[in-house]
């Protein structure tokens, strides 16, 4: 049943989260003028009109490739609804942490810079875009559990 709705979510959810590599999830003016911009792959600094990365985020890079492909691996159970339910809920948590885990190293980064909103980026959006997609997965994957259930009292 790869052809369902809840495939297409959950490649929404993935992409969603692939796109964190394209878009910067904070950016700052430093108090000695200079602007910053977070990103899941480093920490990139405006000098002579170029961005260029001044810190690396090798364990941001590697978790988030693993963080959205998982939901693509959920697809793959589609005979296995339970497990895909209770996968969908295992990458929900993920992200959730995953996005405490870049939160709590922004603020780190940024030290104490006040932020307001035009300080945030798309990036800090797409987390809770995907989980979004996942929700919306997991709904109707238990509409297919139903449906096969009473497809099942009816023989």
């Amino acid at each position: 049943m790869i052809q369902r709705i809840q495939t297409i979510w959950l490649v929404l959810a993935s992409l969603a989260l692939f796109c964190l590599f394209l878009f910067p999830y904070l950016q700052v003016m430093k108090p000695d003028g200079s602007a910053q911009a977070i990103k899941v792959t480093g920490v990139y600094e405006v000098m002579n009109n170029e961005p260029v990365k001044t810190q690396e985020f090798t364990g941001f890079t590697i978790l988030t490739v693993i963080v959205a492909l998982l939901p693509l691996v959920i697809i793959f159970f589609y005979k296995e609804r339970k497990k895909q339910i209770a996968l969908c809920y295992l990458v929900i948590v993920s992200i959730i942490g995953y996005g405490f885990w870049l939160a709590q190293t922004a603020k780190g980064i940024i030290g104490n810079i006040q932020l307001d909103i035009q300080n945030y980026g798309i990036g800090v959006l797409l987390p809770s875009i995907a989980i979004i997609f996942i929700i919306l997965a997991l709904k109707a994957i238990r509409h297919d559990e139903k449906l096969i259930k009473s497809a099942d009292r009816l023989r």
